[in-house]
This record gives structure tokens, C-alpha cells and sequence, in this order.
């Protein structure tokens, strides 16, 4: 598969009218320096894993020696990657600028299959205006 393919969405996406940056995202419910404008609603990111036979051997093996178990530690950090640009799309298809709230939650599907979701609130921050030389 083509790495184009692979970095598409499962859904169609609309033209942007603004976009929502990492560091405009949050588990607080508020911005420094923002005021929240408008509520967009929820927004989510979800993707579903598996582990691969190979994976599943080597990070059997590592749990022999004990410590991290880097290859399960990759994998579980590649799907909350995912889910959250996914979420950030969600945020930025229907005009937010920012998400506010932020979480992950995981379930297992099934034996090997687990579901990583990310959620949060999708909103419009304006910055705060600041006014300088009036002391």
C-alpha cells in the first residue's frame, strides 16, 4: 500500500475553513491567551488494531526479560497518533480552530483487536486582545 493511501482517512473529508494545530489542542477546558467563541460539539478520532503474529511472538519474548515491551509500547503509541489526527480532522472539517477537553480512551474488540479512541470539544478561540503602551 502506498504511503498516500495509507495516511487517508476512512471518510471523506471537506474543504477547510480553518485548522486546528497540536498545540491548540487541550485536556484543559480553557486556552491561556483565548476565550472560546462558539461550541462546536464533540468531535472524535478513532482507529482499530491489531497486533500482527510477528509482534505478537517478539513482544511475548520480551516480556521473558522483562521492562518495557517496546514493540506493544510502538504499537499503542502509533494508534493514539492516529486517533487523535483523525480527531483533529474531525475538528477541522467542521471549522474549529481548536479542542478543548481532550481524552483517549481504549477498548479490546476482541483477543489481539483493540479500539483506541480520542474525543474532545471542538470549538472557535479568538485571542484575547492585549492592549500595550496603556499603563
Amino acid at each position: 500500500m502506498s504511503q498516500e493511501l495509507a495516511n487517508k482517512p476512512p471518510y471523506p473529508i471537506s474543504a477547510l475553513r480553518y485548522s486546528v494545530a497540536h498545540h491548540m489542542v487541550t485536556t484543559a477546558f480553557e486556552l491561556p491567551g483565548f476565550r472560546i467563541a462558539r461550541n462546536l460539539g464533540v468531535v472524535r478520532g478513532i482507529t482499530v488494531r491489531s497486533r500482527s503474529v510477528f509482534g505478537t511472538i517478539g513482544g511475548s519474548l520480551q516480556t521473558l526479560v522483562g521492562g518495557n515491551i517496546s514493540l506493544f509500547t510502538q504499537l499503542c503509541e502509533k494508534a493514539r497518533e492516529e486517533a487523535f489526527e483523525i480527531m483533529i480532522q474531525h475538528a477541522s472539517e467542521i471549522g474549529a480552530n481548536a479542542i478543548i477537553g481532550a481524552r483517549y480512551d481504549a477498548n479490546e474488540v476482541m483477543g489481539g483487536v483493540t479500539e483506541v479512541l480520542a474525543y474532545g470539544t471542538a470549538v472557535i478561540a479568538e485571542p484575547l486582545e492585549k492592549s500595550y503602551g496603556s499603563d
